[in-house]
This record gives structure tokens, sequence and C-alpha cells, in this order.
């Protein structure tokens, strides 16, 4: 009887076009509460490395890094509104950027819900080299910094790879590039702006013996860290799902995908510390979860549930191993945004072209994904230390080392994040001035 009900309304009213139209306006204004929904997500991810940066800092400096995350989203927003999102999805007959739909206004709805939600992503991008940089660089110059990658770095590439929504398209995605929702575009990029970053700005005070050892700086607070990590995973289901751009059927394996492969890039990274008979750290797991989670980004469409968990496994094993690399090479990443962000990114991109579904391992799209790899990292890095380079010759770019030992917290912002068991640093640095 049931099916016999269907035929007949499918017979008597998808013919009317007033029932068309009224389906066709569900299905807009569903989509729409699902993209913006999905892009508050995204905003919450800002609270997650807020908590993760601030964690993994020392206690007199978590002000500093929890303010940079908060004014990314501040700044980021109106930037992006100004230039970015015009550079990165208006009208690309070039194939390089984007020339329409700055400073947007006057526009269709879903024009103002697909800013609404990449705005999100732009700040994420920005944000990631926030914790990486800590404990050392001003105030003013990560500012300037953050709203350079905002407006132009990160829009230049994603336009390569994902514009344009009008006109148009961007010579990588001409090719078939295969980056769903930003393993490069957004999480590479911004690994690289970091790494830039740490070149530029060299180590913290301490962190690196006369004699070269490592020497270990920690974190105030790790509970901290372990909430921040949920939170980004939990905004990851935003981030990814919300890539579809609709409410449809599809959101079910993307952030299932999701789920998997960040649970296994945390089993991965204890795996790779249990091989190399290191103690099982929390923040390690934690960034071994967000290595997962980052590598999965780009292939969480197109790939089957099993070769997500490998992609996550992978990402997590291979985290720790650039960590150890980076501090090898005296490179001092306070949060690991680098290992987990660029390198996490660009396997996970990797791995979209090696685990498509029904094409696996085809060389054509390994090539295309491997092309996209090398551009990012040869538009990020060389842009990124010039940028760091001219910041600091123009306005400086390093706190001073008597502020360094005092702790950021007090001398860029005149506060303190734990004032009844920080009582030393006010007295000392009142009677300083």
């Amino acid at each position: 009887m049931r099916y016999v009900f269907l035929i007949l309304a499918s017979v008597l009213l998808l013919p009317n076009p007033a029932f068309a139209a009224d389906l066709a306006g569900l299905q807009a204004s569903m989509d729409t509460v699902w993209l913006i929904t999905a892009g508050a997500l995204v905003f919450f991810m800002q609270a997650g490395f807020a908590l993760v940066e601030g964690g993994m800092v020392r206690a007199k400096n978590s002000v500093n890094v929890i303010m940079k995350n908060y004014v990314d989203a501040c700044f980021g927003a109106i930037a992006f509104w100004m230039v970015g999102y015009g550079l990165m999805f208006g009208d690309n007959f070039s194939g390089w950027f984007g020339e329409s739909h700055y400073l947007l206004g006057n526009a269709a709805h879903l024009d103002y819900s697909l800013l609404f939600f990449q705005t999100m992503f732009a700040a994420t991008a920005a944000t990631i080299a926030s914790g990486a940089l800590a404990e050392r660089i001003e105030y003013k110059a990560y500012l300037v910094g953050s709203v350079v990658v905002t407006a132009f770095i990160y829009p230049v590439f994603g336009s390569w790879a994902w514009g344009s929504l009008y006109h148009g398209s961007g010579w990588l995605k001409q090719m078939g590039f295969v980056d769903f929702a930003g393993s490069t575009v957004v999480h590479s990029i911004g690994g690289w702006v970091a790494l830039a970053g740490i070149i530029v700005l060299g180590p913290r005070l301490g962190k690196f013996g006369s004699e070269g050892e490592i020497r270990t700086i920690r974190g105030h607070n790790l509970p901290m860290v372990a909430l921040g990590g949920f939170i980004l995973w939990l905004g990851w289901f935003g981030f990814n799902g919300g890539s579809t751009a609709a409410a449809n059927t599809s959101i079910g394996l993307i952030n299932l995908n999701t789920h998997l492969s960040g649970a296994a890039g945390a089993v991965g990274a204890m795996l790779g510390m249990v091989l190399l008979r290191q103690p099982i750290l929390l923040t390690n797991t934690v960034n071994g979860s967000i290595a997962g989670l980052v590598a999965i980004t780009a292939g969480c469409a197109t790939m089957e549930p099993m070769f997500a968990i490998a992609t996550g496994a992978i990402a997590g094993i291979l985290m720790i191993l650039m960590a150890m690399l980076l501090e090898q090479l005296h490179l001092d990443d306070v949060v690991g945004a680098v290992s987990v962000h660029a390198f996490g990114g660009a396997w996970g991109t990797l791995a979209a072209g090696l685990f498509y579904a029904g094409d696996m391992f085809n060389a054509d799209r390994i090539y295309v994904q491997l092309l996209g790899i090398g551009a990012a990292f040869l538009w990020a890095m060389p842009v990124s230390l010039l940028m760091y380079f001219l910041i600091g010759k123009v306005m400086g770019l390093r706190a001073s080392t008597m502020n360094e030992q005092r702790g950021l917290d007090f001398t860029e912002h005149d506060e303190i994040g734990y004032p009844e068991f920080q009582k030393d640093i006010v007295h000392q640095t009142q009677g300083g001035h």
C-alpha cells in the first residue's frame, strides 16, 4: 500500500511546477541551515586551538597565545571579506586568482552563506602558526603576519585548488586536484607559514643548549590541551561535513571517515612512541589525533573507511617522526604545528590520490596530487619567509630577551593568566619599570 501511495504522489505532485519550486526552496533552506551550522562548528575550532596552544605554553605566556587565537578570528574575518574571498573564489579566468566579489555586498543569499563558511576556514589557516611561534614573537608583528596570511597567502593558493565559485577555474582544480576540505589548501599552507616563521624567528631561550642538546620546555596545563583536542575533533565534523555545502547523504561517510582517521591518528602516534621507546605523552597523543584529522580532510569524501584508518594511522606515526626531525634540526615548534599540519596535510593529500575509491593508485591522479603538494610548499614557504623577514626589518619580529624571560602575558598585555600563583612576575616587572 505504501508503494502505491508513493507512485500516486509522484504522478500527481512532481509534475506540478509549484510543488517542484517549493521542494527546491526547501532543499535550499536545508542546505543553508547545514552550511551555517557547520560554519559555527568550524568557528568553535578556534576555541580548540586556543586551549591546545594555551595549555602547551608556559603559564607566563598563556594569555598571549590565546589572545592571538582570539584576534585571528577578528582581524581575519574583516581581511577575508575585504580581499581574501574575492582572490580565492571570485571570477578566475587566468587560473591564478579571483578578480571579483571583493568587499562582498548586494549579493545572493547563497553567496553570504558561502562567505560565512569560508571565513572560518581562513581563520583556521592563519591560526596554525600562532602556536608554533609562541613565547617569543612580538604581538603586533604576529597580527600583521596573520592578516597577510588570511588576505593573501591562503586565498591565492586556494584559488588554484578550489576557485572559482562563479566563472573560470583554478589551474590545479582544472587538472583534477583532490583536496575536498583542505588538507593542503588550509592545513599545509598554514603549516608551511609556521615553518617559515620558526626559521626566521629562531628558538626560544634555553630550548637548545650550547652543546646542541635538546631541552624539554613543558606546557603548563595539559588538561586544557586534552579539552582543546576534543573541541577540535568536534569542529572537524563541521569542517569536513560542511564542505559538501549541501545537506545530503554523503555527510555520513565524510564524518565517519573523519572520526576513524582521528582515532587512528592517536593510535598511530602511540604506536610510534612505543616503537621508539618514548614515554606515552598526552601531548603527542592529542597531536596524533589532530594529524589524523588533518590528513583525512583531503580524501574524506572519496575514500573507504578502511583506508581512512590507514591514512590516520600513518599520519600519527609521521607526526612523531617529523617532530623529532625538526628538533634535531634545532627548529623550535612549540605546539608541533608543522609536523601536524604541514606534513600531515601533505601526506593526507597524497593519500587522497592513492586511496581514491573505485580508482585506487591511479598514476595520473597521484602525479596531480604531488604537483599540488609541491605547489603549496613552493608558494607558501618563500612568500612567508619574505613576509616574516620584512616584518622583522620594519617593525621587529622577536620579543626582547627581558620580555621573553618575564613572559609575554604581562609585557605585551599587562595581564597574567594566574594572578594567585604569579605574583612574583607582577612585582618583578613593576620593579623593573
